[in-house]
Protein backbone atom coordinates (compact mmCIF):
# COMPACT_ATOMS: atom_id res chain seq x y z
CA UNK A 1 0.00 0.00 0.00
CA UNK A 2 1.20 3.17 -1.15
CA UNK A 3 2.45 5.65 1.57
CA UNK A 4 0.51 9.46 1.58
CA UNK A 5 2.61 12.43 0.29
CA UNK A 6 4.07 14.90 2.43
CA UNK A 7 4.91 18.28 1.51
CA UNK A 8 8.74 19.23 1.04
CA UNK A 9 10.62 19.64 3.40
CA UNK A 10 13.97 21.97 3.47
CA UNK A 11 17.09 20.00 3.67
CA UNK A 12 18.25 18.95 7.15
CA UNK A 13 22.37 19.72 7.45
CA UNK A 14 24.36 16.15 7.68
CA UNK A 15 25.31 16.73 10.87
CA UNK A 16 21.74 17.13 12.52
CA UNK A 17 20.92 13.76 10.32
CA UNK A 18 23.46 11.91 11.60
CA UNK A 19 23.01 12.71 15.12
CA UNK A 20 19.45 12.20 15.27
CA UNK A 21 20.14 8.85 13.40
CA UNK A 22 22.56 7.98 16.17
CA UNK A 23 20.46 8.80 18.88
CA UNK A 24 17.84 6.29 17.67
CA UNK A 25 20.38 3.22 16.90
CA UNK A 26 20.83 3.56 20.51
CA UNK A 27 17.36 4.00 21.40
CA UNK A 28 16.72 0.75 19.50
CA UNK A 29 19.52 -1.03 21.17
CA UNK A 30 18.09 0.36 24.97
CA UNK A 31 14.46 -0.54 24.47
CA UNK A 32 14.59 -4.19 21.38
CA UNK A 33 10.88 -4.08 22.79
CA UNK A 34 9.66 -1.02 21.96
CA UNK A 35 5.57 -1.61 20.09
CA UNK A 36 2.54 0.30 20.79
CA UNK A 37 1.96 -0.40 24.52
CA UNK A 38 -1.80 -0.70 23.48
CA UNK A 39 -3.34 -3.86 23.46
CA UNK A 40 -5.11 -4.77 20.05
CA UNK A 41 -6.17 -7.71 17.70
CA UNK A 42 -7.22 -5.77 14.75
CA UNK A 43 -7.28 -2.46 13.28
CA UNK A 44 -10.90 -1.37 14.49
CA UNK A 45 -9.89 -2.16 17.88
CA UNK A 46 -6.25 -0.29 17.93
CA UNK A 47 -8.57 2.72 16.27
CA UNK A 48 -10.90 2.67 18.64
CA UNK A 49 -7.95 2.31 21.65
CA UNK A 50 -6.71 5.17 20.18
CA UNK A 51 -9.24 7.41 20.75
CA UNK A 52 -10.14 6.37 23.97
CA UNK A 53 -6.25 6.62 24.80
CA UNK A 54 -6.55 10.52 24.90
CA UNK A 55 -5.50 12.28 28.20
CA UNK A 56 -5.19 8.78 29.81
CA UNK A 57 -2.90 5.92 30.28
CA UNK A 58 -2.82 3.55 27.99
CA UNK A 59 -2.72 0.63 31.22
CA UNK A 60 -6.07 2.25 32.15
CA UNK A 61 -7.37 1.89 28.41
CA UNK A 62 -6.11 -1.44 28.08
CA UNK A 63 -8.02 -2.69 31.43
CA UNK A 64 -11.61 -1.54 29.66
CA UNK A 65 -11.03 -2.45 26.16
CA UNK A 66 -11.49 -6.52 26.52
CA UNK A 67 -15.13 -5.79 28.25
CA UNK A 68 -15.86 -3.51 25.77
CA UNK A 69 -14.74 -5.45 22.53
CA UNK A 70 -16.41 -8.32 24.02
CA UNK A 71 -19.77 -6.84 24.33
CA UNK A 72 -19.32 -4.58 20.25
CA UNK A 73 -16.68 -6.61 18.71
CA UNK A 74 -16.89 -4.74 14.99
CA UNK A 75 -18.21 -1.26 14.05
CA UNK A 76 -21.26 -2.60 12.95
CA UNK A 77 -22.16 -3.49 16.58
CA UNK A 78 -20.41 -0.54 17.84
CA UNK A 79 -22.50 1.70 15.95
CA UNK A 80 -25.55 0.83 17.21
CA UNK A 81 -24.80 0.02 21.23
CA UNK A 82 -26.90 2.11 23.79
CA UNK A 83 -24.72 5.14 24.27
CA UNK A 84 -24.79 5.11 28.22
CA UNK A 85 -24.28 1.45 28.17
CA UNK A 86 -20.93 2.53 26.29
CA UNK A 87 -20.00 5.83 28.51
CA UNK A 88 -20.23 3.06 31.66
CA UNK A 89 -17.72 1.03 30.35
CA UNK A 90 -15.09 3.97 29.13
CA UNK A 91 -15.82 5.63 32.50
CA UNK A 92 -12.42 5.22 33.68
CA UNK A 93 -10.45 6.45 30.70
CA UNK A 94 -11.92 10.28 31.60
CA UNK A 95 -14.01 12.50 29.06
CA UNK A 96 -16.11 9.39 28.55
CA UNK A 97 -19.08 11.24 27.27
CA UNK A 98 -16.78 12.83 24.41
CA UNK A 99 -14.91 9.71 23.82
CA UNK A 100 -18.03 7.81 23.29
CA UNK A 101 -19.49 10.19 20.76
CA UNK A 102 -16.19 9.59 18.95
CA UNK A 103 -16.06 5.92 18.97
CA UNK A 104 -19.81 5.66 18.29
CA UNK A 105 -19.30 8.34 15.33
CA UNK A 106 -16.57 7.07 13.83
CA UNK A 107 -18.09 3.53 14.05
CA UNK A 108 -20.89 4.58 12.12
CA UNK A 109 -18.96 6.14 9.51
CA UNK A 110 -16.95 2.75 8.98
CA UNK A 111 -20.66 1.28 8.49
CA UNK A 112 -21.81 4.06 6.64
CA UNK A 113 -18.48 4.50 4.11
CA UNK A 114 -16.02 2.13 4.44
CA UNK A 115 -18.25 -1.15 4.80
CA UNK A 116 -17.56 -1.63 8.34
CA UNK A 117 -13.94 -1.79 7.90
CA UNK A 118 -10.65 0.30 9.32
CA UNK A 119 -9.22 2.16 6.12
CA UNK A 120 -5.85 2.29 5.84
CA UNK A 121 -5.21 5.60 4.18
CA UNK A 122 -4.63 8.66 5.78
CA UNK A 123 -6.85 11.09 4.46
CA UNK A 124 -9.68 8.38 5.02
CA UNK A 125 -8.55 8.16 8.20
CA UNK A 126 -8.70 11.58 9.45
CA UNK A 127 -12.10 12.01 7.64
CA UNK A 128 -13.87 9.60 10.78
CA UNK A 129 -15.17 11.82 13.67
CA UNK A 130 -12.73 11.88 16.34
CA UNK A 131 -9.69 10.84 14.85
CA UNK A 132 -6.81 13.09 14.27
CA UNK A 133 -3.31 12.83 12.57
CA UNK A 134 -1.69 11.46 15.18
CA UNK A 135 -4.34 8.39 15.63
CA UNK A 136 -4.18 8.21 12.43
CA UNK A 137 -0.45 7.28 12.06
CA UNK A 138 -0.32 5.30 14.88
CA UNK A 139 -3.26 2.81 13.04
CA UNK A 140 -1.45 2.94 9.80
CA UNK A 141 2.18 2.51 11.11
CA UNK A 142 0.64 -0.50 14.01
CA UNK A 143 -2.04 -1.83 11.95
CA UNK A 144 -1.16 -1.79 8.31
CA UNK A 145 2.63 -1.30 8.71
CA UNK A 146 2.40 2.13 6.75
CA UNK A 147 5.10 4.11 7.87
CA UNK A 148 4.18 7.09 9.88
CA UNK A 149 5.23 9.55 12.35
CA UNK A 150 3.55 9.64 15.92
CA UNK A 151 3.61 13.20 17.41
CA UNK A 152 2.39 12.87 20.93
CA UNK A 153 3.38 14.06 23.69
CA UNK A 154 6.49 12.51 24.59
CA UNK A 155 7.85 12.59 20.80
CA UNK A 156 7.23 16.48 21.16
CA UNK A 157 8.60 16.66 24.07
CA UNK A 158 11.95 14.79 22.66
CA UNK A 159 12.40 15.69 19.61
CA UNK A 160 12.34 19.26 20.96
CA UNK A 161 15.29 19.02 23.75
CA UNK A 162 17.23 17.29 21.10
CA UNK A 163 17.10 20.17 19.11
CA UNK A 164 15.84 17.98 15.91
CA UNK A 165 12.99 20.76 15.03
CA UNK A 166 13.29 24.07 16.30
CA UNK A 167 10.81 26.07 18.72
CA UNK A 168 8.29 27.61 16.06
CA UNK A 169 8.31 24.09 14.58
CA UNK A 170 7.87 22.31 17.88
CA UNK A 171 4.48 24.53 18.13
CA UNK A 172 3.29 22.51 15.31
CA UNK A 173 2.63 18.77 15.09
CA UNK A 174 1.92 18.60 11.68
CA UNK A 175 5.08 20.74 11.11
CA UNK A 176 7.21 18.15 13.83
CA UNK A 177 5.76 15.19 11.91
CA UNK A 178 7.18 16.18 8.93
CA UNK A 179 10.59 17.96 9.68
CA UNK A 180 11.67 15.06 11.61
CA UNK A 181 11.05 13.05 8.65
CA UNK A 182 13.32 14.34 6.68
CA UNK A 183 15.92 12.95 9.18
CA UNK A 184 15.10 9.09 8.23
CA UNK A 185 14.54 7.15 5.85
CA UNK A 186 10.63 6.58 5.89
CA UNK A 187 11.24 2.67 6.52
CA UNK A 188 11.85 3.73 10.05
CA UNK A 189 9.49 6.19 11.05
CA UNK A 190 7.22 3.67 12.37
CA UNK A 191 9.80 2.04 14.95
CA UNK A 192 11.63 5.47 15.73
CA UNK A 193 8.12 6.45 17.08
CA UNK A 194 8.25 3.48 19.77
CA UNK A 195 11.90 3.99 20.71
CA UNK A 196 11.63 8.03 21.21
CA UNK A 197 8.00 7.22 23.23
CA UNK A 198 9.39 4.69 25.31
CA UNK A 199 12.53 6.92 25.98
CA UNK A 200 9.88 9.45 26.66
CA UNK A 201 7.85 7.49 29.04
CA UNK A 202 10.70 6.15 30.65
CA UNK A 203 13.35 8.38 31.36
CA UNK A 204 13.07 11.38 29.35
CA UNK A 205 10.36 12.62 31.96
CA UNK A 206 8.63 15.96 31.25
CA UNK A 207 9.66 17.40 34.75
CA UNK A 208 12.43 15.36 35.70
CA UNK A 209 14.35 13.72 33.27
CA UNK A 210 16.87 11.35 34.54
CA UNK A 211 19.66 13.04 32.67
CA UNK A 212 22.33 10.99 34.35
CA UNK A 213 21.07 7.57 33.71
CA UNK A 214 20.24 8.44 29.87
CA UNK A 215 22.03 6.35 26.97
CA UNK A 216 21.53 8.76 24.48
CA UNK A 217 23.30 11.69 26.94
CA UNK A 218 26.29 12.69 24.76
CA UNK A 219 24.48 13.54 22.00
CA UNK A 220 21.65 15.42 23.88
CA UNK A 221 22.04 19.53 24.21
CA UNK A 222 19.39 19.43 26.72
CA UNK A 223 21.20 17.69 28.94
CA UNK A 224 21.39 18.79 32.66
CA UNK A 225 17.59 19.19 32.82
CA UNK A 226 17.56 16.21 35.09
CA UNK A 227 19.77 15.07 37.79
CA UNK A 228 22.93 14.10 36.45
CA UNK A 229 24.35 12.23 39.03
CA UNK A 230 23.69 8.12 38.22
CA UNK A 231 22.62 6.43 40.86
CA UNK A 232 20.14 9.81 41.74
CA UNK A 233 18.83 9.87 38.09
CA UNK A 234 18.68 5.67 37.96
CA UNK A 235 15.80 5.95 40.81
CA UNK A 236 13.54 8.10 38.71
CA UNK A 237 13.66 5.26 35.48
CA UNK A 238 10.63 3.54 35.24
CA UNK A 239 10.58 0.24 34.20
CA UNK A 240 7.37 0.80 31.99
CA UNK A 241 5.57 3.44 30.24
CA UNK A 242 3.53 5.21 32.47
CA UNK A 243 1.10 6.91 30.06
Amino acid sequence: MPAESTPATTRPATSLVRRARKINRVLAQTYPDARCELDFENPFQLLVATVLSAQTTDRRVNAITPTLFTAYPDAAALAGADRAAVEEIIRPTGFFRAKTESILGLSSALVERFDGEVPGRLGDLVSLPGVGRKTANVVLGNAFDVPGITVDTHFARLVRRWEWVDEATAKDPVKTEHAVGALFPRSDWTMLCHHVIWHGRRRCHARVPACGACPVAQWCPSYGLGPTDPEVAEALVTTQGPA
